[in-house]
């Protein structure tokens, strides 16, 4: 079949689909292609991203097919100027010859509970005890209406994560319902309480032999009793025992930030980087020019690892200042 006949036989159509931006839901218009969907990110330069990427099965087939159709169909009015696709797990050796930019993956390979168990600092051990000793309960459930009060009451406890504002402080039960559905019938929740009280949640998405881990929320008021050591080692029991073979927490490095709390609790709790493929495919001028540029990246892989720790801690000095000077307001 000629390259003509292909582009003739693919299902493309145009269509307006959800998307999560900041913890929000938005529509935003999107192109299908058969079974996938590609929309625009960006401002200025616009990529063409395959829609939920990462928390569905199997790689895109015939990126070549799928670079010829954007390059000629708008997506809401506009062409994209790069196309990003990337491998999966455990296919980390180049297929492609389009520009690589390697995705620095946090992973723990699962051969047994004991194999990753033997694998972990002194520290790390004493943290997963200290949790079962002081009373969590670490379970697998499934969607309902507790659970989603459960986790409103980890949202609400602070309007600020890790230095940031919240994404999801504030919501109500529709909102927070809703949030949990996508990929719902490849889903785990593994939950830790404290008795009645759930104080710690994970969202785990099932993608063939890996599974990934989409939400982590904890509560800071139990922060001694160690939630997450416990969410984290209930998270690899399971996969054991579904037969999964890696278990992936999102990346380990962050473009040119390659420190901090949550970098050094993966590492300390066995989750070692596997280097992924991710292809940047130029559409459009502006796009080869910005690839050639690295502006594709955004400031966190442009600016050098020093400025962005500066920048990180301004940041979460500012919203500190935010939350104390509002809690001040409000005795006033």
């Amino acid at each position: 079949m000629t390259a003509a006949n292909e582009l003739t036989s693919l299902k493309i159509r145009e269509l307006t689909i959800e998307v999560a931006v900041m913890g929000r839901w938005i529509s935003v218009p999107a192109l299908a292609l058969g079974a996938r969907y590609t929309f625009l990110k960006g401002g200025w330069l616009k990529v063409a991203a395959v829609h939920q990427e990462d928390w569905t099965p199997g790689e895109i087939e015939r990126p070549d097919l799928w670079i010829k159709v954007l390059k000629k169909c708008p997506i809401g009015g506009r062409l994209a100027d790069v196309f990003t696709f990337a491998q999966k797990l455990p296919n980390a050796n180049p297929k492609y010859a389009y520009q690589i930019e390697w995705s620095s993956s946090a992973v723990v390979r699962i051969r047994s509970f004991k194999d990753w168990w033997e694998t972990l600092p002194q520290e790390t051990r004493k943290n997963v005890r200290r949790a079962q000793k002081r009373g969590l309960i670490a379970s697998v459930r499934e969607l309902d209406d507790d659970l989603v009060r459960g986790i409103m009451n980890i949202n609400d406890e602070s309007p600020t994560v890790q230095g940031r504002r919240s994404r999801h402080y504030g919501k109500n039960f529709e909102q927070v319902w809703k949030d949990q559905l996508d990929y719902l019938e490849r889903s785990a929740f593994v939950c830790a309480h404290d008795g009645a009280e759930m104080v710690g949640f994970m969202k785990l998405v099932r993608c063939g032999d890996f599974a990934s881990i989409l939400t982590t929320l904890t509560k800071r008021s139990h922060q001694g009793k160690r939630p997450a050591n416990a969410l984290i080692a209930r998270a690899i029991q399971f996969c054991e025992d579904e037969g999964i073979r890696y278990l992936v927490y999102g990346l380990l490095n962050y473009g040119n930030k390659r420190d901090g709390s949550l970098r050094e609790f993966k590492l300390r709790n066995g989750f070692n980087e596997v280097l992924i493929p991710r292809y940047y495919v130029p559409l459009t001028a502006r796009g080869k020019i910005a690839l050639r540029l690295g502006l594709h990246r955004g400031l966190i892989g442009i600016l050098p690892s020093p400025a962005v720790r500066l920048a990180v801690g301004l940041r979460t000095r500012f919203y500190a200042f935010k939350q104390s000077f509002r809690a001040g307001v409000a005795q006033w």
